[in-house]
C-alpha cells in the first residue's frame, strides 16, 4: 500500500523527475498550468526530453496522475513540492518570485496542513520571508542539484540531499528523499533555510567559475597559439582539480547558471567581493573574444550549427551561441541557422535552414558550441572550441 499523496506543482525537469522517483511508494499527483503537459503524464508519456524520465513512462507499475485543478490536486496531499522556474529579472537584478509566492498562497487558502517544500531556486532569505509573510511554519526550503538529460539519475543517485528547516517535519521529508533514491549520498543533512537556499546559490557559482576558469585557458591558449588541450590536460593530472567540467565552450548558459551567479551578485550587496563579479564578467568577456574571433576571419555567410548548450538538449535559454549570433549581426554578418530540434527561434537571429546539406554548402563558417559527427565532412569550415568532445 502507498504511504502518502505527493502534489507536486511544475512538469519541468525538477518536477518529472521528483515524481518519478516518489511515485513507487506513494500517490503523486503532478499540477501544471500547461494542458499539453497534463495531456502527455496522463498518456504515460514524458514531458521533457530525458531519455530515463521517458523509460520511466513505458514501464508497467507507473501510477502517477497529472491536473491542471489545483483542488484535485491539493485534496489530502501530506507534502507540496514546489518546482516552478524562478527566472532572473534584468531590472530588479533578482530572482522573480512570484510564481512561488502565489502556488505557497494558493496551497494555503485551499489547505489546512502538509508540507510546502520549496525546490524552485529563490534567493537567499525568501524562505523565511514567506513564512513570516504568510505566518505559517509550513512551509521549508530544500535545493535540487540536477543535470538537464539526467535529472532522474541524479534523483535516484543524488550527490547529497538537504533540507533547509530542522523541524521533524523536515526530518521526515529528507527520509522520505532518502527511500526514493537507490543510494543513499554521503551527506544528507537539515540546516536552516537561509543556509539552503546559500548552498544552492553557491554550488552552481562554482560550476560557473570551473567553466569561465577553463574557458580563459583557452582564450590564453588561442591567443600564443598554444594547444588548449595539452595545457588542460596538464592542469587537470592534479587530483586537487581533477579532470572534470574543463572543456572548453563559448560561454555558461541554460537554465540555472546565469541566473545562479547574478542572483549570488545581487545577494553580495554591503559584502565585499570581486570574485564573483568575475565569474559574471568573465563570461560576457569570452563571448566577445568568440564574436571578434569569427569577425576576424571576414565571413560573408556564418552558419550556426544548434542554439542548445549541449548534446542531447533543448535548452537554448541564455545559450551562448545566442550571445555570439547578436555580436556577429552588429557587425552586419549574414546568419543562417540550422536547428532542426527548437521550433520557436526569433527570425531576428537569422535565416533558418532545415537542410543540413544545404546548410553546409552555403556558409562560409559553421560555429558550434559542441562539435556533431554529421559535421566531420565539412571540419575545415568549423570554428568550435570543444577540445574534448563532451560537457
Amino acid at each position: 500500500m502507498k504511504k502518502n499523496k505527493i502534489c507536486i506543482i511544475g512538469a519541468g525537469y525538477v518536477g518529472v523527475s521528483l515524481a518519478c522517483i516518489l511515485d513507487a511508494q506513494n500517490n503523486v499527483c503532478i499540477l501544471d498550468i500547461d494542458e499539453e503537459k497534463v495531456a502527455c503524464i496522463n498518456s504515460s508519456q514524458s514531458p521533457v526530453q530525458d531519455q530515463s524520465i521517458a523509460n520511466f513512462f513505458c514501464g508497467d507499475d507507473v501510477s502517477l496522475v497529472a491536473t491542471n485543478d489545483p483542488r484535485i490536486a491539493f485534496k489530502n496531499a501530506k507534502y507540496f513540492i514546489i518546482a516552478v522556474p524562478t527566472n532572473f529579472d534584468e531590472i530588479t537584478q533578482s530572482f522573480d518570485t512570484s510564481s512561488v509566492s502565489q502556488v505557497i498562497e494558493s496551497i494555503l487558502e485551499l489547505t489546512s496542513y502538509g508540507l510546502i517544500v520549496i525546490k524552485s531556486t529563490v534567493p537567499s532569505g525568501y524562505t523565511s520571508e514567506v513564512r513570516t509573510h504568510f505566518n505559517s511554519n509550513r512551509i521549508i526550503f530544500s535545493p535540487e542539484f540536477l543535470r538537464e538529460g539526467s535529472a532522474l539519475e541524479d534523483n535516484l543517485y543524488p550527490s547529497r540531499i538537504i533540507v533547509g528547516d530542522e523541524s521533524t517535519f523536515s526530518q521526515d521529508f529528507l527520509e522520505l528523499m532518502e527511500q526514493a533514491a537507490m543510494e543513499i549520498p554521503t551527506i544528507s543533512k537539515l540546516m536552516s533555510s537561509e543556509e539552503a537556499e546559500t548552498v544552492k546559490l553557491f554550488s552552481n557559482t562554482y560550476l560557473a567559475m570551473r567553466i569561465a576558469f577553463f574557458n580563459e585557458l583557452d582564450s590564453f591558449a588561442m591567443a600564443n597559439s598554444l594547444h588548449s588541450a595539452n595545457v588542460i590536460e596538464g592542469v587537470s593530472a592534479d587530483k586537487r582539480i581533477g579532470d572534470y567540467y574543463n572543456n572548453p565552450s563559448f560561454g555558461y548558459g541554460g537554465y540555472c547558471l546565469p541566473k545562479d551567479t547574478k542572483q549570488l551578485v545581487k545577494s553580495y550587496e554591503g559584502i565585499p567581493q570581486t570574485l564573483i563579479n568575475a565569474i559574471v564578467s568573465s563570461n560576457i568577456t569570452r563571448i566577445k573574444l568568440i564574436a571578434d574571433t569569427i569577425i576576424e576571419k571576414k565571413p560573408n555567410k556564418v552558419g550556426i550549427y544548434m542554439l542548445s548548450m549541449k548534446k542531447g538538449s533543448l535548452n537554448s535559454r541564455s545559450s551562448s551561441v545566442i550571445g555570439v549570433i547578436e555580436l556577429l549581426k552588429e557587425s552586419n554578418i549574414h546568419i543562417i541557422i540550422y536547428e532542426p530540434f527548437i521550433s520557436d527561434i526569433p527570425k531576428s537571429l537569422g535565416l533558418l535552414e532545415s537542410n543540413l546539406t544545404r546548410f553546409k554548402e552555403t556558409v562560409d563558417i559553421i560555429v558550434c558550441n559542441r562539435f556533431a559527427d554529421e559535421l566531420a565532412d565539412v571540419r575545415h569550415k568549423v570554428f568550435s572550441r570543444d577540445i574534448f568532445n563532451r560537457d
